[in-house]
């Protein structure tokens, strides 16, 4: 059961991750096109408004990610192996 807590966690870190990797490309990308625009004097405001929401929905997916590292780093290395208690000292 903890594993299975541990692997589902593990899964979502890296989708967010790779998500974040996404969005990224997709903003430099956007970036670029939006100064080719901006050279041949085509007006670029809701292009930079689409650059703002995406920029805020990467922060957001940093954020997740941070919290699912910190839950993750939380747990004993014991939990994670999937023993139910960590070793009882002797």
């Amino acid at each position: 059961m903890v594993s299975e807590v541990s692997e589902s966690s593990h899964r979502k870190l890296d989708w967010v991750r790779n998500e974040i990797e996404r969005m990224r490309g997709q903003l430099r990308a956007q970036e670029r096109e939006i100064r080719m625009l901006q050279r041949a004097g085509v007006a670029t405001a809701s292009a930079e408004l689409l650059l703002t929401r995406m920029r805020a929905r990467v922060e957001d997916l940093c954020g997740q990610r941070d919290a699912l590292r910190k839950g993750a780093a939380a747990r004993p290395r014991e939990v994670e192996m999937g023993q139910s208690e960590p070793p009882s000292e002797a």
